[in-house]
């Protein structure tokens, strides 16, 4: 039986949506399927050699379960970006769930393929030097083949 495989686009770099993109691709990983990732935009912020800058955003966010209901004027505030981020890493670590190195680690290690858009590295005028090493550099055509092949394609 042939190998099943998954490819996964990330688009964007905040923490609620940089967890997807590892989670799948870690656990179709662990069950033995060829997987990639493509990251283009603000995706390619999961790349980054530190992860500390991912921040969650409160606003705009009406589905953030936030300890008590609070105005959009209230979220716009300076220092509620860091505090959302402080309480959801806090509450995750409470939980026992993997952090987001931690994730991009286990995929790492489990071979699954990172590939950064090489168009949106140009687009944004980003050095290879900011991001970790072992990913591939290229563009939608090159993933696109792998992403026909593949048995399961999502987008994020």
């Amino acid at each position: 039986m042939a190998t099943k495989k998954m490819a996964l686009i990330a688009t964007k770099g905040t923490l609620d949506m940089a967890y997807p993109p590892f989670i799948l691709a870690s656990t179709a990983a662990a069950l033995g399927w060829e997987v990639q990732i493509f990251f283009t935009f603000y995706g390619l912020q999961l790349l980054r050699k530190n992860l500390n800058s991912i921040k969650i955003s409160p606003l705009a966010n009406p589905a953030m379960p936030m300890p008590v209901p609070m105005p959009v004027m209230v979220q716009m505030l300076p220092g509620m970006e860091s505090m959302a981020t402080m309480m959801m890493k806090n509450k995750m670590k409470s939980k026992g769930v993997a952090s987001l190195q931690e994730l991009r680690d286990i995929c790492i290690e489990s071979d699954v393929k990172f590939i950064a858009c090489q168009m949106t590295v140009d687009l944004f005028e980003f050095k290879t030097s900011e991001f970790i090493t072992g990913i591939e550099y290229g563009g939608a055509a090159m993933f696109m083949k792998f992403a026909g092949e593949s048995d399961v394609c999502l987008f994020i």
